[in-house]
């Protein structure tokens, strides 16, 4: 999820569905550091902890405890923040998930603009292909 859909609620609901997510993080997020893991600076990664969100509502709609990473992309110099619910996959996999759903979203622009589909009648590889 891209930064503009900061939804506590639904975060919580996908983590109810035992589904994962991966979302870049606001620069004003309150939270709590539970634990911090190390990690190896050299790839990029600042920081891995586990957080808990500090806001009223956000941690009444989000009750479970989040995986925050900070990375530094030295190709655009900045420092990118992500959250997500999956603790078991390493830091820098999250960071490439984060990268590669760019490449989702530039296929259903080139769709959008390419296509004239009202609506898809399957969800499968196969019949967005069709």
């Amino acid at each position: 999820m891209d930064r503009g859909f900061t939804d506590f609620a639904r975060w919580f609901t996908l983590h109810q569905a035992q589904a994962f997510f991966v979302t870049r993080g606001k620069s004003n997020l309150l939270f709590h550091r539970v634990y911090s893991r190390g990690v190896d600076k050299t790839t990029g990664l600042r920081c891995d902890q586990t957080i808990s969100l500090t806001a009223p509502k956000a941690c009444k709609d989000c009750p479970q405890h989040l995986r925050r990473i900070k990375f530094y992309d030295a190709e655009h110099d900045r420092h990118l923040v992500f959250l997500t619910n999956n603790f078991d996959l390493p830091a820098l996999t999250i960071t490439q998930l984060y990268r590669c759903r760019w490449q989702v979203e530039l296929f259903f622009k080139w769709i959008k603009q390419h296509l004239r589909i009202k609506k898809f009648y399957g969800t499968t590889e196969n019949a967005v292909k069709t």
